[in-house]
């Protein structure tokens, strides 16, 4: 394989991830809603902690375990932080949206 030939295949597979990040992204963004609507916290530190580790149990490297968990905790603080963004964009256009005798 070629040195330019191992490019495309990088360039390939970020492509990829970008799909896959973006999607994540999105979910998150539904997951945030949800739990809005139902009453719960957007942070739950519990479930961060299950993402990390199930990400070190299915990492076959050669990643290692201290780059798996700054790489999986940057990931989930970027998308904690659009998921915030977007709640709360959403609630204060809920809010524009509904009538007036509806918001009191």
């Amino acid at each position: 394989m070629t040195i330019y030939q191992c490019r495309a295949e990088i360039d390939a597979i970020d492509d990829e991830l970008l799909r896959l990040m973006n999607r994540r992204v999105q979910l998150a963004m539904l997951v945030g809603e949800l739990k809005r609507d139902a009453g719960l916290p957007l942070y739950d530190p519990s479930r961060e902690s299950d993402i990390i580790a199930h990400a070190q149990r299915a990492n076959l490297g050669p990643l290692d375990a201290v780059s798996i968990v700054k790489l999986f905790r940057r990931i989930i603080h970027i998308t904690r932080r659009i998921e915030a963004r977007h709640v709360e964009a959403d609630a204060h256009t809920r809010l524009k949206t509904q009538p007036q005798e509806v918001r009191g």
